[in-house]
């Protein structure tokens, strides 16, 4: 593949051309040579690395007038640590060579502020007092020493700090508690997770003054919170945001397949994870064209799990033979590397408070040469989040996690789990299974499978002549090797609720289907509080017009698995229990309910009353339990429905939730031969 060039050309005024400056590249894919004003400043021997960043001094290249900045992009080869897309969708055939992040000019007067961090402490107990560390570094550009004051800014809280730099030297400045009584913050706005609070922002506004001329201002938002992790039954992983425990209910982030996301497109997406109730996005990859995802997931209170993907970790994607345990990050070279892409990143994104762990590998474990670098940045350049050191792992309800691929020489097990499933999953697996990829633990991806979308989405996809009966041109559409038709959810379909005669019905059908095999899932994690911390729903949108893995499509058009998710992620809920046969009641808030009325009713297939019962619900901060145990009756039909009425005292309707049952049990299959990989539990019969 050849090389691309961009051009650009940009003017200065006298007084412009007469600063400092420097000529800032957020991301480049794969390598680049640089010239500005026909002068080389940079060359591909030094500026390679997609989740690199660079900085080059350029206050003696740039003029009055026009300037003219031109790059040459070339493109990843195999084994380069490239942006990774896996089995979601095809490889870009430009392997997303290019610019596309974004490039500055930054112009000072000698003295730059840059890097800019709020650290902050909260009293966990009170939850009212919460302390703020501040620090950036300064970089003099000068051939001489300069002396200044750093002043900083937070709403109504200012403080400063004498400097002296030495020619060409950098510094960094901290404003730490001990010694700015002011950064002591009384009754802080607190930044929450949507359910438990409000995501409450705060804005910090630099300048450096050398005597009465500012040289710099930066500006950064952050968020006062406070992460960190915990054990449940000493075995498995979650985590806590300001000392309380949160169900992690999350989906899967990838960006446009050519990365040509809006900031519109963006926005919108983010706003239907709020509107699903969801409370985290997980990005296996530092995705993002620039900050807007990061920032939109600080105003809407949507968590992140943010890290490398797995798109280095297997030789079918990086094109060169991996280490089975560490994947393809082990030379020296390499692990030299990716150390000083990760410190990149992390000094890039760590003022946003919806970052609550970094991943730092996603089906393996980092080789420890590379795990103890990663450390070595935590410790130096953001110490306020816990690292997870895999999203794999391998568990069972009977307390036995981990495996010598997932455990790490340093940290030992993730106290996560990625045991699938990813294709067709019944109702009663997610409450029953203790063995894979069940409602214990935290589950780091996973899904149950395809998730077609509407009708008029697929007009878009498939030519009118292939939409029925389906075909290749179906196929081409889903996923990789084990993924690549509908053949299992075909199949239950067919079992479950009769074959189809035409595309009409299958669509109508299929968005049946995504939203009765979507809602359980995340159903069963939220009643089973005791043993489980959280699950990402593997995906949350699409790269390219696709039949598996997503809430809704690439044209943002929701499909029925989004409502499902929506209904079964409300932050108070009834809930049906596929395994025992009970209604439980959940509240995810923190604060307790009282006097709430559950209504219970039962109806045959032809709508007629066979079971009513009205329930007083009382429920304790974060909880779920169990509320009624649902009667045998004689006269069910073989599909019945079950309606779940939520009201408040005065009888307002506070939520529903309706289901299609069968008598019919649905039978899993442990013992089938999947072969090296159990990407799902099928079933023996199925529900009807």
């Amino acid at each position: 593949m050849h090389p691309w060039w961009y051009r650009s050309e940009f003017d200065l005024s006298e007084n412009e051309a007469a600063q400092y400056a420097s000529l800032d590249f957020d991301g480049i894919n794969y390598r680049a040579d640089i010239w500005l004003n026909g002068r080389k400043i940079a060359g591909e021997e030094t500026v390679f690395g997609a989740f690199r960043r660079f900085s080059f001094e350029v206050s003696d290249v740039i003029k009055p007038g026009r300037n003219v900045l031109a790059v040459k992009v070339f493109p990843p080869l195999p084994g380069d640590f490239s942006i990774g897309y896996v089995d979601w969708n095809p490889a870009p055939p430009d392997g997303n060579m290019g610019i596309f992040r974004p490039v500055a000019l930054r112009l000072h007067s000698g003295v730059s502020i840059e890097n800019p961090f709020v650290q902050s402490k909260v009293n966990l107990e009170t939850l009212n007092e919460a302390t703020l560390t501040v620090s950036a570094e300064l970089a003099n550009a000068t051939d001489q020493p300069v002396e200044g004051v750093l002043q900083g800014k937070i709403e109504a809280v200012e403080f400063e700090q004498a400097v002296t730099l030495a020619p060409h030297s950098r510094q960094r400045v901290v404003f730490a508690p001990a010694n700015h009584s002011c950064l002591n913050i009384k009754a802080p706005r607190l930044w929450w997770p949507i359910h438990l609070g409000e995501p409450d922002l705060y804005d910090l506004d630099l300048q450096f003054k050398i005597g009465e001329t500012i040289s710099d201002v930066a500006q950064t938002r952050f968020g006062i919170r406070e992460v960190g992790d915990y054990w449940l039954n000493e075995i498995h992983r979650g985590y806590k945001v300001n000392g309380r425990k949160v169900m992690i209910k999350g989906a899967g982030w990838t960006d446009d397949l050519f990365l040509m996301d809006t900031d519109e497109g963006i926005e919108a997406q983010v706003k239907y994870a709020k509107h699903m109730n969801l409370n985290c996005i997980r990005l296996e990859g530092f995705w993002g064209k620039d900050h807007t995802l990061y920032d939109l997931c600080d105003e809407h209170g949507i968590l992140l799990m943010v890290g490398w993907s797995c798109h280095w970790e297997h030789e079918l994607h990086l094109g060169v033979p991996v280490d089975e345990r560490f994947g393809g990050v082990y030379t020296p070279g390499h692990i030299e590397h990716i150390s000083r892409a990760w410190e990149d990143q992390v000094v890039w994104l760590r003022n946003h408070p919806s970052i609550f762990v970094w991943t730092v590998a996603s089906d393996k474990v980092p080789i420890a040469a590379l795990e103890q670098k990663y450390i070595d940045t935590f410790a130096e350049y953001d110490p306020t989040r816990p690292y997870l050191n895999s999203t794999g792992g391998v568990g069972s309800e009977q307390h036995v996690i981990g495996s010598e691929d997932v455990i790490s020489d340093i940290s030992g097990s993730s106290g996560v789990k990625m045991l699938g499933p990813y294709a067709y999953t019944a109702p009663i697996y997610w409450f029953t299974d203790n063995q894979l990829g069940g409602a214990y633990g935290f589950n780091t991806e996973t899904g149950p499978g395809a998730q077609v979308p509407p009708l008029d989405s697929l007009k878009k996809m498939i030519p009118v002549d292939q939409l029925w009966p389906m075909g290749e041109a179906w196929d081409y559409h889903c996923g990789k090797h084990e993924f690549a038709d509908l053949s299992r959810f075909k199949a239950a379909m067919n079992a479950r609720y009769g074959e189809p005669s035409g595309l009409e019905e299958f669509d109508l059908k299929a968005q049946a289907m995504n939203y009765e095999l979507m809602r359980p899932m995340f159903e069963a994690f939220r009643v089973n509080k005791k043993r489980a911390t959280g699950v990402v729903q593997w995906m949350l949108n699409a790269a390219w017009p696709k039949m598996y893995w997503q809430l809704y499509d690439y044209y943002l058009m929701p499909n029925g698995a989004f409502y499902g998710a929506r209904k079964a992620c409300r932050p108070l809920n009834l809930v049906y229990h596929y395994g025992d046969n009970q209604v439980y009641f959940v509240n995810d808030h923190l604060h307790a309910v009282e006097n709430l009325q559950a209504r219970i009713r039962i109806y045959d297939i032809q709508s007629n009353l066979l079971f009513e019962e009205l329930k007083t619900v009382d429920a304790a901060p974060d909880s779920a339990a169990s509320i009624l145990k649902l009667p045998e009756l004689e006269n069910l039909t073989m599909a019945y429905f079950l309606d779940l009425r939520l009201m408040d005292a005065e009888g307002g309707e506070v939520g529903t939730n309706f289901y299609w049952l069968s008598t019919q049990e649905e039978t899993l299959d442990y013992e089938a031969d999947l072969g090296e990989f159990a990407y799902h539990t099928p079933s023996k019969t199925y529900a009807d």
